[in-house]
């Protein structure tokens, strides 16, 4: 087959499409298992880096993803799905080398902001594209790979940043490049040129300005207040601007006519049950996530693949349980799978909170913990999404789905600064009493998300469509985007 004929196939296109998924999903878990080997780097003593600097490596992307996430989403509608994805995939590439060849910390910082643009452009588009890809009868498996494609790269991710990381943390961000590359030359040719749908102004740039400015003012204060104190004067004012900020954003969304994020939707109860579920859950998940990496690296003194491997179990479980309920949420609705899904998840971090201590004793501790934690990932996470998507009407479920997953963002990065608050800013053998209080909280984050599972399983009267301020046409794209990137 000639190149030419390759690149207009249409499985061409779908390839394209779901690699370029596939690295963004891959790069949000490798991070953190190359997070202590960075401190290392960048620590002129040797001794590793302070941990709330590093944290921002991790909050400064998923804030900027979640910034973002909708405005390119509505970016791909009116300017062109192809062209955003494009863009965003030269972006994520470039970004990506920027990262690897950081000379120091701040600019490593500033290039993963950049990198986290460019995946928000491609994450919303990628569907639509994959979609128009196929012919009509194959746009459900079409889907269901795609939704495949992030549980890949959750099982993935330890291992690969385990084994990359072994080498050099700078690999993690220099494998990108012949991926991205890649995909960007075949893209140009292979991708199909949907019509734009939308007319009119982009969403509010200055409401995305205050979810950044908001969100990150919080992170920062979480962060900073071990080594401030909780009641100096730059703590306290960091707070003071991340309530005014959100404040702002808030009264910014339910005014302006064309806002970040409809929070009308709120008002619609099982869709505020799922929104405020992505959020608690979300934040127990990055605690756990990144706990588990600073505990196996920094207490248990073992190698980033090591690490890696012993961190795999947990997220290979994710997309195998997701696979093997999906009849059973169609069957008995979203809340008693979330439910469970809290429980498990509290159950598998309480274990490892009474079970670990500073001697390495990872099948008596840690894997247990794994499996209960990633299957409870399984039956939450996504069916949270999903649970959000369906309480809101068809016509506004992708609006809906990219709120719930700029909340599942920001709650990263929330989980991630939790984590500095209770730990200080560096880990060692002495910090097992912080770790346990860090694992207690993240079980209690999942007890609180089986109360909202428990609210999503009650029977409610039909509600009517929450007021909306901007007109989004119904489309297979749109009713598709439950399914959404995996953790």
């Amino acid at each position: 087959m000639s190149l030419l004929r390759f690149s207009k196939h249409p499985g061409t296109a779908a390839a394209v499409v779901l690699v370029a998924v596939f690295m963004t999903n891959l790069d949000l878990l490798i991070v953190n298992v190359a997070l202590p080997a960075m401190g290392r780097t960048f620590s002129p003593g040797g001794d590793g880096t302070g941990l709330g600097a590093l944290s921002w490596v991790l909050n400064a992307y998923a804030i900027t993803f979640a910034a973002l996430l909708v405005a390119a989403g509505r970016a791909g509608d009116r300017i062109g799905q192809r062209p955003v994805f494009l863009t965003g995939i030269a972006v994520f590439t470039l970004a990506s080398l920027a990262c690897a060849l950081a000379p120091n910390l701040p600019l490593l910082i500033a290039a993963r902001v950049v990198q986290a643009a460019g995946a928000a452009a491609q994450i919303p588009t990628s569907l639509a594209l994959l979609l128009a890809a196929v012919p009509a009868e194959r746009r459900t498996q079409a889907t269901r790979n795609w939704a495949a494609v992030g549980g890949l790269a959750a099982a993935a991710g330890p291992v690969a940043g385990g084994l990359l990381t072994q080498a050099d943390w700078r690999w993690i961000f220099a494998v990108n490049l012949p991926i991205g590359l890649a995909a960007l030359i075949v893209g140009r040719t292979a991708l199909p040129r949907p019509a734009a749908r939308e007319n009119g102004p982009l969403p509010d740039p200055a409401g995305a300005l205050l979810a950044v400015l908001s969100t990150a003012t919080l992170t920062a204060a979480l962060v900073q207040a071990p080594g401030w104190g909780w009641t100096s004067t730059p703590t306290l004012l960091l707070l003071a601007v991340a309530v005014a900020g959100g404040g702002a954003f808030v009264y910014r969304s339910l005014h302006h006519p064309r806002p970040l994020f409809e929070l009308d939707l709120l008002r619609l109860p099982r869709f505020g049950a799922a929104g405020a579920g992505s959020l608690v859950f979300g934040t127990a998940f990055a605690i756990m996530l990144l706990s588990n990496v600073l505990w196996c690296q920094d207490v248990w003194h073992w190698s980033a693949l090591h690490t890696g491997l012993a961190l795999a179990p947990g997220p290979a479980l994710v997309p195998v349980v997701t696979l093997l309920t999906t009849r059973a949420a169609q069957r008995h609705g979203h809340g008693p799978l979330v439910a469970a899904g809290g429980l498990l998840f509290a159950a598998g971090m309480a274990w490892l909170a009474h079970t670990a201590t500073t001697t390495p004793d990872y099948t008596h501790g840690l894997l247990p913990s794994q499996l209960l934690t990633g299957a409870g990932t399984g039956l939450a996470l996504g069916t949270l999404v999903a649970a959000g998507v369906h309480a809101v009407p068809a016509h506004r479920a992708a609006t809906g789905a990219a709120l719930v997953n700029s909340v599942r963002q920001i709650s990263a990065a929330l989980g991630v600064a939790v984590l500095v608050a209770i730990t200080g800013p560096h880990i060692s053998a002495t910090s097992h009493h912080d770790f346990r209080t860090l694992w207690y909280t993240a079980a209690a984050l999942g007890l609180a998300t089986t109360a909202f599972g428990i609210h999503l399983t009650r029977k409610t009267t039909p509600t009517p469509a929450a007021p909306t301020t901007s007109k989004e046409p119904t489309t297979p794209e749109a009713d598709t985007q439950a399914l959404t990137d995996a953790p």
